[in-house]
């Protein structure tokens, strides 16, 4: 007996990358679409800064790669740089035609000159972020929640948390190419874990900056795709690079409160405590250099200082300037007794973006046949080493279509065929109990971010690398001996995932012996020029460790 895919096409992840997949699919194909928590939560609601797009012609194209190029340290694949950059200002009018209110140029009480208003953040050579005020991702998420609303072929499941991905192979057909048919899913209201059988999956769940214990990102940043995707068989790339976005709130209330790039690309700038600009010294650009610079510049001064943190102020810009173009940011740092209008802010260095994930061709595609990676749960090429603001929603419009486009094509091609889908059996709990001591899981939750912060942050050395990884070592036995004697939560499956994560980044860390954008090494503090465009690939098929070499890369990209 056989059993037929209940859907389509199965995304896991409601972001800008999820929504966009499932916005730019066939009507006619049946889609699941997972969240795990309420449909507009996620990392993309938090995305204050914009969507980089380059609108003015092909000059404005050929600058918008230099400067990706330029900030992802020459590691970007240019090709794919290119393809991203070039469809920006496509990307940008689907929005605007799906109604997305941009901020535009229009002074206030007017309408209709329809020209955008365009900011500059730090990285960019000139004005090229199109935004929504400071609210740019959650107005983003709240257009394609519009009409995703409107889709009837389009099932939305909220409090979804994937728990593995299943495949030919898991299944035992190890006769056949390996081929993602689905997933098992634990229903966080319920806590039973179903099956959900599919044609097709994108994974769409985000980065992994929870691996680090102050982060920018929600809670549900826990690296669930590229954990599953890596346990599934696909190769992991450059997970050595953890952007830190350099300006988040000094507030504990406010659980690392992130103070938009674009305040520095309004003219911002950086003080120490004695309100002394330090910027200039570390770069030309000052306040608008590269995020990895501006981190390593304030981590250092801290550091040099024994200050607890620095001040960004933008006061002199006036309120009306301030709370028309950062109405958000204003008002959620009232509420902690900042009034950006009247003092600097005290901010400090957060963990932020995942430059590394999933390896992924120009489609989304990933090693396994069916699935999908896109957004910053994916490695496509367009980050390198550093992502240049607000290039991870202009990532996500892009490979969010690509991926949709590739499942189109396939599913047509496929109709024709009479292969059987494969029967998959139930989740099996009957061999485990509930946990007797939860704090097991809380304990080891801490102690692994509190590592990654200690041993795998800033600045790195050998030494703390190699603590790091002994540590994770540790934790990972325990924890996949609990996993394996007891029910599954929420904590536990996301626990399980960001120790694999975070495996994956010390091993790669140790692995590139040099200083390249967001990964600095104190024992090899220069750049390799042998090492530019290599990429660091962590292959599950493989025993060696990863590698970042001119022999491993070839080999990727013939294989690819």
């Amino acid at each position: 007996m056989t059993e037929t895919p209940a859907v389509d096409v199965l995304i896991i992840g409601s972001g800008a990358a999820g929504l966009t997949a499932a916005l730019r699919l066939p009507t006619h194909l049946k889609v699941t679409l997972l969240s795990k928590g309420a449909i507009n939560s996620g990392s993309t609601p938090w995305a204050q800064g914009g969507i980089a797009a380059a609108l003015g012609g092909i000059e404005d194209v050929e600058q918008h790669v230099h400067d990706t190029c330029r900030a992802g340290s020459d590691l970007p694949d240019v090709t794919v740089v290119r393809r991203v950059v070039a469809s920006g200002a496509r990307q940008i009018d689907w929005l605007r035609s799906l109604g997305m209110p941009f901020s535009s140029e229009d002074a206030p009480g007017e309408t209709g000159t329809e020209q955008l208003h365009l900011t500059r953040e730090g990285g960019h050579g000139t004005r090229r972020v199109a935004h929504a005020a400071d609210h740019t991702g959650r107005t983003l998420v709240e257009t394609l929640l519009e009409t995703v609303y409107t889709r009837p072929n389009i099932t939305l499941l909220e409090h979804q948390l994937a728990v593995d991905l299943i495949t030919t192979h898991r299944l035992g057909l190890n006769d056949q190419p390996n081929r993602c048919v689905g997933a098992y899913v634990l229903d966080l209201k319920s806590d039973h874990v179903h099956t959900l059988r599919a044609g097709h999956v994108i994974l769409a769940t985000g980065g992994a900056a929870k691996a680090y214990l102050y982060t920018t990102n929600p809670d549900s940043s826990t690296g669930d795709g590229i954990a599953m995707g890596w346990r599934a068989g696909c190769r992991v790339a450059n997970m050595e690079f953890m952007q830190f976005h350099p300006t988040c709130l000094f507030e504990p209330r406010a659980k690392s409160f992130l103070i938009s790039e674009a305040v520095r690309g309004e003219g911002g700038v950086l003080l120490l405590p004695d309100g002394t600009r330090f910027m200039p010294g570390y770069h030309p650009d000052a306040e608008l250099a590269p995020r990895d610079v501006v981190a390593r510049a304030i981590d250092s001064e801290m550091k040099r200082t024994g200050a607890d943190c620095v001040y960004l102020d933008i006061s002199f810009k006036g309120k009306a300037f301030i709370e028309q173009h950062f109405p958000m940011i204003h008002a959620r740092c009232l509420q902690y007794g900042y009034d950006m209008t009247r003092q600097p802010l005290p901010v400090v260095p957060a963990a932020h973006y995942t430059c590394g994930g999933i390896v992924v061709d120009e489609h989304g595609c990933t090693d396994i046949a069916g699935l999908y990676a896109i957004g910053e749960t994916s490695h496509t090429g367009l980050h390198g080493a550093n992502r240049l603001a607000s290039n991870s929603l202009l990532e996500c419009l892009v490979y969010g279509e690509a991926a949709a486009a590739d499942i189109a094509q396939r599913h047509e091609t496929d109709k024709s065929k009479t292969q059987p889908f494969p029967v998959i059996p139930d989740w099996d709990d009957s061999q485990v109990t509930d946990p007797d001591e939860a704090v097991i899981v809380s304990h080891n939750w801490d102690e692994l971010r509190r590592a990654m912060w200690d041993y795998v942050g800033i600045v790195r050395t050998t030494k703390r690398l190699e603590r790091a990884a002994h540590r994770i070592a540790l934790l990972r036995r325990e924890i996949q001996d609990y996993y394996a004697h007891f029910r599954v939560s929420n904590n536990l499956i996301e626990l399980r995932n960001l120790v694999e994560v975070a495996d994956l980044i010390v091993k790669s860390a140790l692995a590139r012996r040099e200083s390249r954008g967001l990964h600095f090494t104190r024992d090899f503090p220069e750049r390799n020029p042998e090492l530019a465009h290599i990429n660091t690939i962590c292959n599950p098929q493989s025993q060696r460790p990863p590698s970042a070499t001119k022999e491993v890369e070839n080999q990727v990209r013939s294989s690819l």
